[in-house]
């Protein structure tokens, strides 16, 4: 292996790890085998029920150099999120994930930051850089980058860290020292996602029906109803779904996140139902002006609290 990449891909490593990441792997960027035949499966059953944006551009979802022409390495990143403290779980509830800052906009900065870095070592550094967003396969990256294996609830797992992850990603134009796939599977014969997906959702191992999930329905699903046919399954949620992470044995002992901007804050911790049905566009507007629950706006945040509460 030349000594010289494998230097300045350990160096990149240890930046990433300085810049608050709490993993980064590397992989080639080559065609995903198997994915696009897999896709292809997934969307002919129905699956990703309204989210067409699924069925766009599959080529470029299974190979990155369709996606970003000259691209050679695939730079994954995982961030915890998980955060403390907890809401009251009586109280509305909201996936974890979305606690504190979106999370687009404080990976995108520390990324950028990360991408400073590799152009002082590669001035004709090319590229892109990618927080869930445009059709780039993150969690298959990162498994063949060497951070986790994909659970039966479909998520990454890393065996130190958990599932409560983001995955984020850079496609550069040089090459760099690769990280083995990761190639265990440490859920054996645990079902325990599967079993505990109120909605019945997992419909097998790592394939998820969107239109039976928590998170689909609560964040994707644009309409002014919720599927009735699911009443009486949400448990409290309104935004998100964290079930099938925690009950994960990965998750017994979560790295709490370090990032404070996804930390809850104060009033977040206390809206209650009464918070909820009573909020109006400005105050919505102020409490989550960089959050990730504008996905679903108040109209659609109030929408699923009508929902759970006449479960």
């Amino acid at each position: 292996m030349n000594l010289a990449k494998t230097n300045i891909t350990q160096k990149i490593k240890e930046k990433a790890l300085e810049l608050g990441f709490n993993g980064v792997g590397i992989a080639r960027a080559e065609k995903l085998n198997g994915f696009a035949e897999a896709l292809k499966a997934w969307l002919a059953k129905g699956y990703h029920a309204e989210m067409d944006y699924m069925a766009r551009n599959q080529e470029k979802r299974s190979d990155p150099t369709e996606l970003v022409p000259g691209v050679k390495s695939v730079i994954s990143l995982i961030t915890s999120y998980y955060p403390a403290p907890l809401q009251n779980p009586g109280y509305p509830q909201i996936a974890k994930y979305a606690y504190g800052t979106d999370y687009h906009f404080v990976l995108k900065d520390r990324m950028k930051e990360l991408w400073k870095y590799l152009e002082v070592m590669f001035p004709d550094l090319d590229g892109r850089i990618f927080v869930d967003s445009a059709p780039v396969s993150d969690k298959l990256w990162a498994v063949k980058a060497g951070l986790g294996w994909l659970g039966k609830n479909s998520c990454l797992i890393n065996k130190e860290i958990g599932s409560f992850v983001f995955i984020s990603e850079m496609l550069v134009n040089v090459e760099l020292a690769y990280d083995e796939p990761y190639a265990s599977n440490f859920c054996g014969s645990c079902t325990l996602c599967i079993d505990a997906c109120p909605t019945q959702a997992i419909v097998q191992p790592g394939v998820i029906d969107s239109r039976r999930c928590i998170s689909y329905q609560t964040i994707e699903n644009k309409t002014d109803s919720i599927d009735e046919r699911l009443k009486g399954t949400f448990s409290n949620r309104i935004f998100g779904c964290d079930i099938c992470q925690d009950v994960c044995p990965w998750n017994k002992k979560p790295i709490i996140t370090s990032v404070e901007e996804f930390k809850p804050s104060d009033s977040f911790l206390m809206l209650d139902s009464d918070a909820w049905n009573t909020m109006d566009e400005s105050a919505f507007n102020q409490l989550f002006k960089k959050s990730a629950l504008k996905r679903a706006k108040l109209k659609g945040m109030q929408r699923n609290l009508r929902f759970v509460q006449s479960e």
